[in-house]
């Protein structure tokens, strides 16, 4: 193919007709996107574990990301809780935390074989409204909150093939809860939040290189303040979807590319408003759970990552409900 024009922004995306490829534009390079999906059952999974129904709940259900359809039943969490975070490799999903009543627990479960999760260890702090994100052998749990009115700037890391109790990684930039996180290989991405003081949604992004300890940086930022989203993405591009900026949920989609420090900008809008859900990503596509608008809602809708553009109707969860936690096998961390 012809030499890209010098106009062509860092992160753009195209298909290469003679590769057949999927590749990104770094500033410097078309660069081919891994298309990794594990065939289990059928392609890239996605989870949702936990959650409130009304009532915590212990529900983990799943879809296959690549079709369309309603979700599946999976098995249970070790716990019933609400506001746990999330991660997974290419081979076991893992959630961790929980709110009301806090909790420091971690338990998981093997994508490929559907059945009740199991426990995994401890975080290092007892806390809920956490963020999950990975590559593919290091887990990170960042941020949360517990009551009263507590926020947290804690980073946990866990190695997800060895059963056992987290440990310290690092500190946020800021203190704060009901944050969201996404991930590529090298760098695990913080989203948005709440801190009790002074009191409101913050639309900071941090960063930090998952491989190495240490602690956060400032990104860029969201286009709007806002806590209560979740974030998902393949190994190029993170998506920031839904919010609460009181007294309104929303329905916006952001995204950054990974590579490059700066602000998020607009991709499209999710099918539904809402707070409290989460998504699940393949390399080429997201799917987005909504969480909670005037009631618990069991909506599930889906874009493509590499394409700006609203979301469409995926299909629905096995239970209506909200704080729940997601993973996938084919992250973009993976």
């Amino acid at each position: 193919m012809s030499l890209p024009p010098v106009e062509v922004p860092s992160g753009a995306m195209r298909f290469n007709s003679d590769s057949q490829k999927l590749e990104y534009w770094d500033g410097a390079q078309w660069l081919e996107v891994s298309t990794f999906s594990p065939n289990l059952n059928g392609g890239a999974r996605g989870i949702f574990g936990g959650g409130y129904a009304p009532g915590n709940v212990n529900t983990i259900d799943y879809v296959t990301i690549s079709s369309t359809g309603n979700a599946l039943d999976f098995g249970d969490c070790f716990i019933s809780n609400t506001m746990r975070a999330g991660l997974g490799s290419n081979t076991r999903g893992i959630f961790g935390g929980g709110y009301i009543p806090d909790s420091n627990v971690m338990d998981y479960v093997t994508f490929s074989s559907t059945g009740n999760a199991q426990d995994f260890g401890d975080m290092s702090i007892v806390m809920g409204r956490r963020a999950g994100c990975n590559n593919s052998t290091r887990g990170l749990f960042m941020g949360g909150g517990i009551e009263p009115a507590t926020n947290s700037n804690v980073t946990d890391y866990i190695t997800i093939s060895s059963i056992g109790n987290a440990q310290d990684f690092g500190d946020l930039t800021l203190a704060r809860d009901r944050v969201a996180s996404s991930s590529s290989p090298v760098r695990g991405l913080c989203y948005g939040g709440y801190t009790y003081s002074p009191a409101g949604e913050r639309n900071i992004i941090d960063y930090v290189t998952i491989s190495t300890i240490g602690n956060a940086q400032d990104f860029g930022d969201l286009s709007y303040s806002v806590s209560g989203g979740f974030a998902t993405g393949n190994s190029v591009r993170g998506l920031y979807a839904t919010g609460w900026i009181p007294p309104t949920n929303y329905n916006v989609i952001d995204y950054i590319t990974y590579s490059t420090l700066g602000n998020s900008v607009d991709f499209g809008d999710t099918v539904a408003t809402g707070r409290y859900g989460n998504g699940a990503s393949s390399p080429i596509r997201a799917v987005l759970a909504t969480g909670i608008n005037s009631s618990q809602t069991n909506n599930i809708s889906y874009v493509t990552i590499s394409i700006q553009s609203n979301a469409v109707d995926f299909g629905d969860l096995i239970q209506a409900r909200y704080g729940f936690a997601s993973a996938s096998n084919a992250n973009g961390g993976l």
